[in-house]
């Protein structure tokens, strides 16, 4: 299964999960009749007590919160989704627009990058099969002339080597890349289906006197962990830029036929590292969109487990790929 279908089953889920919040409205209704009795009670024993006239308004608030309980789904899930859904649209179609203009240019380079090494005489034998067999066609069976195509097979299977450890490595950062958005997606999708099930009961303790503020933290988180896939969709838009812009500049380079390519792909290895690391720091980033409390520890332990997860992945590229490249070419 492709990352993206595991990212729209989240999505599936989140509607499959809608209609128990109706459900859920039939126990707040009761909770919130209750309060609503004990409010307007207070309220008018406050004002005969102190002999001024009844404020109706006020008596108001209770009675619209029931009406938003009755109707949860469709007057309070559904007017919130509707107002952040074109901002959740508008970051994926940035992030696609990026995401298909960095395949476009990884292509390019590829293609690029084989035909420099092809033109260099000391590399075309490693990544052609045509330049090998033509070279071994130009040697004979002196002695000489068989070590020098023991040197070259060994050579040839060095660099396949280093190659596939740097293969590798570049797709496991790019499966812990991918895991951390999904790892955010998926808290993301539990986070909103409890508040949204749980909604009800939150709109009538807020109807209890002295709870009110129930209300506006219900509706500020929910807001909030909403915010985290177009937070998540920028962040890969702007990472997808960056690489773009440096494999356009790659590309400008290898235009030169004199220039010899670099296929470490170390810069690539870095952004998938600061990526994996960024993804975690999403929920703090977007707390200062909308401020919103209650999260604090899970993002704290999120932010420690992407450290430790940075320092791992970054620690064994760097040294396992810089020491047995570094011992296969020496070799």
């Amino acid at each position: 299964m492709e990352w993206d279908n595991l990212h729209e089953l989240l999505r599936s889920l989140y509607d499959d999960m809608m209609p128990l919040a109706g459900d859920m409205a039939a126990v707040a209704k009761g909770l919130a009749g209750l309060g609503a009795l004990f409010y307007v009670a207070l309220k008018v024993w406050q004002a005969l007590s102190r002999a001024e006239p009844i404020d109706v308004f006020p008596l108001l608030r209770p009675f619209a919160l029931g009406l938003c309980i009755m109707f949860f789904p469709t007057i309070v899930l559904g007017t919130i989704n509707a107002v952040l859904s074109p901002v959740v649209t508008g970051t994926h179609q940035i992030l696609e627009d990026k995401v298909l203009d960095l395949n476009q240019l990884q292509q390019q380079k590829d293609q690029l990058e084989y035909e420099a090494m092809v033109r260099n005489p000391e590399t075309a034998y490693m990544v052609s099969d045509e330049e090998f067999d033509k070279k071994l066609d130009e040697l004979g069976w002196s002695p000489s002339d068989v070590g020098t195509m023991a040197g070259m097979y060994m050579d040839r299977q060095a660099y396949k080597i280093e190659k596939a450890i740097k293969d590798w490595f570049r797709n496991l950062l790019e499966i812990l890349f991918q895991a951390a958005a999904l790892v955010i997606d998926t808290i993301r999708t539990f986070f909103l289906i409890v508040l949204s099930i749980l909604g009800p009961i939150a709109f009538a303790i807020s109807v209890w006197d002295g709870f009110q503020s129930t209300l506006t933290q219900w509706i500020t988180r929910y807001v909030s962990v909403y915010l985290w896939l177009p937070v998540s969709d920028l962040f890969s838009s702007m990472l997808a830029r960056i690489q773009s812009l440096i494999l356009e500049r790659d590309i400008a380079m290898l235009a030169d036929p004199t220039y010899i390519p670099d296929t470490s792909n170390t810069v690539y290895i870095i952004f998938m590292i600061i990526g994996i690391i960024g993804y975690f720091t999403i929920p703090t980033v977007t707390g200062w969109v909308i401020q919103a409390g209650g999260a604090g520890n899970f993002t704290r332990n999120v932010n420690q487990a992407a450290m430790k997860t940075g320092n791992i992945a970054g620690a064994g590229a760097g040294s396992t790929v810089g020491n047995i490249g570094g011992k296969l070419m020496n070799k």
